[in-house]
């Protein structure tokens, strides 16, 4: 069996040394910007001159798996290759024979100190970046929420925010209105402050939704700036008549939630967005796909050869939506999220989808609030706040449930949960590899330890979690960040404030062959035709 975490009151005592020191640990620049080639002091690695090397352990790329040695010096990996000497006395030797050593898990989905449907999500920059480091995740990115549609105001909130991280994190930004200000707010965002991503609304009517002419211009935006749009893709208008017609049916518990916003709402969406898209010829990130509905769009785009990214989230591949009718309502509740999770046989699909290459990448989508905040939708599921928890548990999770079952590799694996974030949002190899030069943010999984999930020793602030009691194989045992072993053996050495922030520049590999295809649809026109003016 594996260790287990320490209880929450040990965790308490061992993050009160640190919480003590946190107006020192704070002055340390959490949000420096750091380009991704940048070499300035504190951008390059974890600069307190750590030396470390992880002997014996199978290091797996998304190219290949390999016996390896890794040599990592001042937060960055100096080399990898066979039977690297010791040398100086002051390296710390980990073996790792037996054992896989890969790059950190970087999730690109996550809202941590979010304020949401009337409360603020329960984990932050300094509780979520635990989760995460215990469980295998070195880097996510977050989505700013502008404030009244300021985006300038919004990162601002959002630097404040992450003060206290401790971990590498980025930025994507959610665009929430849309009006010149924003447009030129938008350019200032990628081109000052390194964000490549924004994030389009097509659900939560009345608050964060934009409409189709709003999101024709953002998405224009978008590709004049080389910078990746992403969407929520629900149909928000029906949505709402969904759910004022379970209300009419008297149906105020969690399940009309989903009942409210079935597959097909999902679906319409995805394609209006996917074609959206077409029209403009930009790349479309399409979060969280929960169906078979919106994947199957998916699968047609790319058939077809457009630009389109499917992120499944982990609980979408693994849960079904049958918690939702417990007749408990803090179960039911805390399984409450949007797109909902679908009905058993959408995770099947999904996780074929994803082994396939129809689906690139997994994030988590979390998003974590209490029983108490749940409680707030008790007579009406409208009210509950939408959101599951995943940080913690997403590595292990994917590696349980399609690496121990075969269908997927390991390197498929550092893929899915690393690589192809890295590569997507411009930050590769500096992300999501163990190279000579990468950052030295590395996991080691023991394939052979089990695991037990559950509130009773996760990191997050939540008293639930979706995953509890879940049970599996293959546990990280080690994980380092930026050359600082941050966990190991169940137990967590981090500090509030020694987080970075990490510069993710545009033009991504997605926007390669733009500009071609471009020229390619103005030669096919045939057009502006050459006439004479017509006779009255």
């Amino acid at each position: 069996m594996a260790t287990p975490a320490p209880a929450p009151s040990l965790r308490l005592l061992l993050l009160l040394p640190l919480l003590t020191v946190a107006g020192a640990a704070v002055s340390h620049p959490a949000h420096e910007f750091c380009a991704v080639g940048g070499d300035a002091a504190g951008c390059g690695g974890g600069g307190d001159g750590t030396r470390i090397l992880i002997k014996g352990g199978t290091v797996v790329n998304a190219h290949r798996a390999e016996e390896a040695d890794v040599y990592i010096e001042d937060g960055v990996v100096v080399a990898v290759r066979s039977n690297i000497p010791v040398g100086a006395d002051n390296v710390r030797v980990i073996d790792a024979t037996g054992k896989y050593v890969m790059p950190g898990g970087i999730d690109p989905h996550t809202h941590l100190e979010m304020e949401f449907m009337g409360t603020v999500t329960i984990d932050d920059f300094f509780s979520g970046h635990a989760a995460a480091l215990a469980g295998g995740t070195t880097m996510h990115i977050d989505f700013v929420i502008p404030v009244n549609g300021n985006l300038t105001a919004g990162l601002e909130s959002y630097k404040h925010k992450a003060a206290k991280a401790a971990m590498d994190y980025g930025f994507h930004m959610a665009i929430t209105k849309w009006n010149d200000e924003v447009a030129r707010e938008m350019e200032v965002m990628v081109k000052e402050h390194g964000i490549n991503s924004f994030k389009f609304f097509m659900a939560y009517k009345g608050s964060l939704m934009v409409t189709d002419d709003l999101l024709l211009q953002g998405l224009q935006k978008c590709k004049s700036l080389g910078a990746l749009a992403m969407v929520h893709a629900e149909n928000g208008d029906a949505v709402a008549e969904g759910q004022q017609r379970m209300i009419d049916l008297g149906i105020t518990g969690p399940e009309g939630h989903a009942l409210s916003r079935p597959p097909i709402l999902e679906g319409e969406a995805t394609a209006r967005a996917i074609r959206l898209a077409k029209f403009i010829n930009t790349p479309l990130y399409v979060v969280h796909v929960m169906s078979i509905d919106a994947m199957d769009e998916i699968a047609k785009a790319k058939r077809e050869g457009q630009r389109v990214i499917g992120e499944p989230v982990v609980s979408g591949l693994v849960l079904d939506d049958s918690w939702l009718w417990d007749p408990d309502f803090t179960i039911a509740s805390k399984y409450v999220m949007s797109p909902p999770i679908r009905e058993a046989g959408h995770g099947k699909a999904l996780q074929a989808a994803l082994s396939s290459g129809i689906l690139q990448l997994v994030g988590t989508d979390h998003c974590t609030f209490n029983s108490t905040q749940k409680a707030f939708g008790s007579d009406d599921f409208r009210k509950i706040p939408n959101g599951v928890n995943g940080l913690e548990e997403r590595m292990h999770i994917i590696w349980d449930s399609m690496v121990e079952t075969g269908k997927i590799s390991v390197t498929d694996y550092v893929r899915v949960t690393s690589t192809e974030c890295a590569k997507i949002f411009n930050i590769f190899p500096r992300k999501g590899a163990i190279l000579e030069g990468s950052d030295a943010d590395i996991i080691i999984l023991n394939p052979e330890r089990s695991f037990v999930m559950g509130a009773h020793t996760h990191h997050s602030r939540s008293n639930t979690n979706v995953y509890e009691g879940r049970k599996g194989k293959g546990m990280v045992e080690i994980t380092i960040s930026r050359g600082r072993v941050v966990w190991e053996d169940g137990v967590l050495n981090i500090t509030p404030g020694s987080g970075r922030y990490v510069m993710m520049p545009p033009f991504g590999y997605v926007f390669d062959g733009i500009q071609r295809s471009d020229a390619a649809y103005r030669a096919s026109l045939r057009a502006p035709v050459q006439r004479g003016k017509a006779s009255a």
